[in-house]
This record gives C-alpha cells, structure tokens and sequence, in this order.
C-alpha cells in the first residue's frame, strides 16, 4: 500500500533538514552557520475515510486537504443508511 492520497496523487516527497549554529546577526552574533545537514521526508496527513464512490461505499486513503475541500463524500454510517441505500 503505497502513502499516496487516492485523489489528488499527493505523496511523499524529499528534502533537506539543516542544523545550525552560532547567533543572528541581528542579535549581535557572527552569523548562523549550517554545521550539518540531514535527510528528511514531507509525507502527506492521509486517512483512511469510506467514501461513496459512483454510488458504492469504498474505503480510501485520502488527504486532509481533500477532505476539507469537499472532494469526497464520506459515506453515512449506520442502519438506516444502510437500508435506505439498499432501498433506493
């Protein structure tokens, strides 16, 4: 199972963590110097969500920006839901 978001594509993605030392300039220092720098990874805030997906209930790993943006309808939980899908 891949940490990808099932609708937008949203993934992990690489970058740099730096390690630094020594005041600001602004505070009267020398300067800040980067005395190391260390591999990190960006990965996305996924959950897993059912949704309703061409009128099916699907379980799907999806990012909060999506959630919150509306792209998916989250399935209703429960009986009557359940029983009013089936019915209708």
């Amino acid at each position: 199972m891949a940490n990808e978001c099932e609708i937008c594509g949203k993934k992990t993605t690489f970058g740099i963590k730096y390690a630094r030392r020594g005041a600001a300039k602004a505070k009267g220092g020398s300067g800040a110097k980067i005395s190391g720098k260390t591999g990190r990874a960006f990965k996305p805030n996924l959950q897993n969500v059912r949704a309703e997906v061409d009128g099916r209930i699907r379980r799907l790993r999806v990012c909060t920006d999506c959630l919150s943006a509306g792209k998916v309808k989250k399935a209703a939980r429960g009986q009557m839901s359940l029983r009013k899908a089936l019915a209708g």
